[in-house]
């Protein structure tokens, strides 16, 4: 089976030598690409360029991204050329927002954009202007109308119950079959939680979480709903 994992950050420049990003690693990812390229499984791993896990595994197809932009392009044409795709495992650490303009606050305060190019020390303080990025994972099921979905929900505010609540609802409103859950606002360890479900399924560690979801793919594929479901118990 055929399936897609995206890993990693994306960028977003603010000009021509300087980019907003985050702390992933794109470690994740990779290693359930790399399980699941172990299972038999034909897997295109899209990585993020500004990745600090760069194993090179030859089971894989690995292709590499930089923007969300550039990230949603390849996934969409990625769905046209492989329109049997099984499963979609959006790890990927997609930037929330990116950098629009640039403004340089005036004595009087006047804010005065600032051109396209290299911005300059000299200029003094700053003000940058972020606006939100495109939502991958809100149209990840218009492209892959039959495959299975997984989302992620890395959360850093509230406790357990509200990041299981968060989960639910990016199920419901993206439409995806499962979201994994991390983050300091969840605690050690990940959740799964599948569509339809109240509670979510805690998993120790990355080994668990593998086995799950590797777990679940081999019944979705076979239509076992009774074999999946127990795994997610």
């Amino acid at each position: 089976m055929r399936c897609i994992v995206t890993a990693g950050p994306t960028y977003e420049p603010i000009d021509q030598v300087r980019r907003l990003t985050n702390h992933s690693t794109g470690s994740l990812g990779t290693g359930l690409a790399k399980r699941l390229a172990s299972d038999g499984h034909e897997v295109i791993l899209l990585r993020g360029i500004m990745a600090t896990y760069t194993e090179v595994i030859e089971s894989l197809d690995t292709r590499i991204f930089t923007t969300t932009d550039d990230l949603a392009e390849k996934l969409k044409k990625l769905a046209k050329e492989f329109p049997d795709t099984f499963a979609v495992f959006h790890a990927a650490a997609v930037s929330d927002f990116c950098a629009r303009s640039v403004f340089q606050r005036k004595s009087n305060d006047k804010l005065i954009r600032l051109k396209n190019g290299k911005l300059s020390t000299r200029e003094g303080k700053l003000l940058l202007e972020l606006c939100p990025t495109q939502k991958i994972i809100l149209k990840l099921r218009s492209w892959y109308k039959k495959a299975q979905i997984f989302g992620w929900k890395y959360e850093v505010d509230g406790n357990r119950f509200t990041s299981v609540d968060n989960a639910k609802k990016q199920i419901n409103e993206n439409k995806t079959n499962a979201c994994i859950i991390n983050g300091s606002a969840y605690g050690d360890g990940f959740g799964l939680l599948k569509k339809g479900s109240e509670t979510a399924n805690h998993l120790n560690n990355t080994k668990m979480l593998y086995d799950a979801l590797a777990s679940i793919i081999k019944s979705a594929y076979r239509g076992d709903t009774s074999c999946t479901a127990s795994i997610l118990r």
